[in-house]
C-alpha cells in the first residue's frame, strides 16, 4: 500500500466534520492523501494540509489502493459507487458511513461485481478525537481483506473486527447507540417523575450513577442465562417483580409521568407468569421475544 516514495496512499470521500478528520488524520501520519467531496470547496480545505483534491470520484478512487467513504448516509454511498464505476477494480474500499447492516452487505455485493475488496466500518466518537484511542470503530467483511488494510484502520483508533458477514459492524453500531438511547429517554422520563416529586434532580443523578456500575455484572448474568436456557430469578422472581411493577405504573401515572414501557414490561412478566414461569426472573422473558 505504498508509492514509490515510500509513503502510504490513502483516499477519503466525503468531507463532511467526520471525513475531514480522517483525513486529516492521514496527513497528519504521513499519507499520500487524496480526498474528493461532491461539494468541492470542502476538499480544497484540506488542499492547504497537504491532500491531493480529485476532480471525481473515480478519479480520487483510482489514486490510492484504498478508498474510505465517509458519508452522512448510505444513500451518499450507493451515489458514489455508481459514479466510480469500473475505478473501483482492483481497490479497497472501506466504509465508515451509517447504515443498515443490509445495506452494508448490498455494498459488499457491489464491490465483488466490480471486481473490489469491500469492508464495512461504522466509527463511534467526535471528529476531533480521531487518531486517538478515544474513538471506536467496528469493521466486518472479508478477514484477509480486513487484515490487509488494518495498518491503515489503526491510525483512527481503537478497531475492533466482527467477522466475515459484512453486516456485523453495522448490527454491532446501531445495537451500541440504539441502547444508548434506550436509556437515556428512559433517564429523562424517571428525572421529570423525581422533579415532579420535588425532589432534587442533581441529587438523584449522583445517586444512580453511583449506583449503574451494578449493572455490567447483571447484565452478564441475564447473557449467560439465556445462552444456557437456565433461567435463576435474577432481579427476583416474576411473581414478585409483577407486584413490584403494579406500583411503578401507578406511581408514573399519578404523577402524570409516560409509563408505556413499564406497561411493556408488566405485559411480558404476565405472559411468562401464565406459561407457568413466575418462579423465573426478569431474562426469562427473553423466551417471548424471541423469532
Amino acid at each position: 500500500m505504498t508509492e514509490s516514495n515510500d509513503r502510504p496512499a490513502i483516499t477519503v470521500i466525503g468531507m463532511g466534520n467526520m471525513g475531514s478528520a480522517v483525513a486529516r488524520a492521514y496527513l497528519e501520519r504521513g499519507y499520500r492523501t487524496t480526498v474528493w467531496n461532491r461539494t468541492a470547496d470542502k476538499a480544497e480545505a484540506l488542499a492547504d494540509a497537504g491532500a491531493e483534491v480529485a476532480s471525481t470520484a473515480a478519479k480520487a478512487v483510482a489514486a490510492s489502493p484504498v478508498t474510505i467513504l465517509s458519508l452522512l448516509d448510505n444513500t451518499a454511498v450507493e451515489d458514489v459507487l455508481e459514479s466510480i464505476g469500473d475505478a473501483a477494480t482492483g481497490r479497497t474500499l472501506v466504509s465508515l458511513t451509517s447504515g443498515s447492516p443490509a445495506q452494508a452487505r448490498a455494498n459488499a455485493s457491489w464491490a465483488a461485481e466490480h471486481q473490489a475488496a469491500y469492508v464495512d466500518g461504522k466509527i463511534m466518537g467526535d471528529p476531533p478525537d480521531v487518531g486517538t484511542p478515544r474513538v471506536s470503530l467496528a469493521f466486518s467483511g472479508d478477514r484477509d481483506v480486513f487484515e490487509t488494510v488494518r495498518p491503515a484502520l489503526d491510525q483512527l483508533g481503537t478497531v475492533a473486527y466482527h467477522g466475515p458477514d459484512a453486516g456485523h459492524a453495522a448490527v454491532e453500531f446501531n445495537a451500541q447507540v440504539a441502547m444508548g438511547y434506550e436509556f437515556l429517554i428512559g433517564f429523562l422520563h424517571t428525572l421529570d417523575l423525581v422533579e415532579r416529586e420535588g425532589m432534587d434532580t442533581e441529587a438523584f443523578t449522583e445517586r444512580l450513577a453511583g449506583s449503574l456500575a451494578g449493572y455490567a455484572g447483571l447484565l452478564r448474568m441475564m447473557t449467560g442465562a439465556i445462552k444456557s436456557g437456565t433461567y435463576g430469578p435474577d432481579l427476583g422472581s416474576l411473581d414478585v417483580q409483577a407486584a413490584l411493577m403494579d406500583d411503578l405504573i401507578g406511581h408514573r401515572e399519578s404523577a402524570g409521568v409516560e409509563s408505556v414501557r413499564m406497561r411493556e414490561v408488566k405485559s411480558l412478566m404476565d405472559r411468562r407468569i401464565a406459561q407457568g414461569h413466575g418462579d423465573q426472573g426478569f431474562s426469562s422473558m427473553y423466551e417471548l421475544l424471541r423469532p
